[in-house]
């Protein structure tokens, strides 16, 4: 049974939380990637909104520079340490991804940002052995989402071929 909901957050680009306070989380997304994580036994919920693929920094990514989240390799790896750290083992959390929509021509030979992000998510997921329960990616139009921090249900509605990024 989910504990009533205290509050209501917009996700925008670049950001991502973790919580343990039931929280309905809305985010629009195009080319970008959202990760949801969700661990039943302690029903922490973590999201980000990535923009890029990689930071590409050489020294790897910063888990502690708040701007690093619109990373997704980043992102991801912030979620999981600040999940770590409240006791969440890695095969307890269930991973969805969404998102990554090519919203602008590209080629075979070049895939999109939205490929790339998506891509990157699933590596990342996988290098870290996180069971990835569902996911929507791909495709030309943008998506909006609404997850339950406290069940991990995420509620997705595909959008008109428009401008969302």
């Amino acid at each position: 049974m989910s504990q009533q909901v205290q509050s209501l957050l917009f996700l925008k680009p670049g950001q991502m939380m973790v919580s343990s306070v039931p929280t309905l989380v809305t985010t629009l997304l195009g080319s970008c990637i959202a990760v949801t994580l969700f661990c039943p036994r302690t029903r922490f919920g973590a999201i980000c909104h990535a923009q890029l693929p990689s930071c590409g920094s050489p020294a790897g990514c910063s888990h502690e520079d708040p701007s690093h989240a619109k990373y997704v390799d980043c992102a991801v790896m912030m979620m999981l340490k600040r999940l770590r750290a409240h006791g969440v083992a890695d095969k307890e959390l269930q991973a969805k991804v969404f998102g990554g929509a090519d919203m602008f021509e590209g080629s075979v030979k070049h895939p999109g940002v939205g490929s790339q992000n998506a891509e990157m998510a699933l590596q990342v997921l996988n290098r870290e052995a996180i069971r990835v329960v569902r996911q929507d990616l791909g495709g030309e139009r943008g998506r909006k989402i609404i997850f339950h921090t406290d069940t991990g249900e995420v509620l997705l509605q595909r959008l008109g071929k428009s401008g969302v990024s």
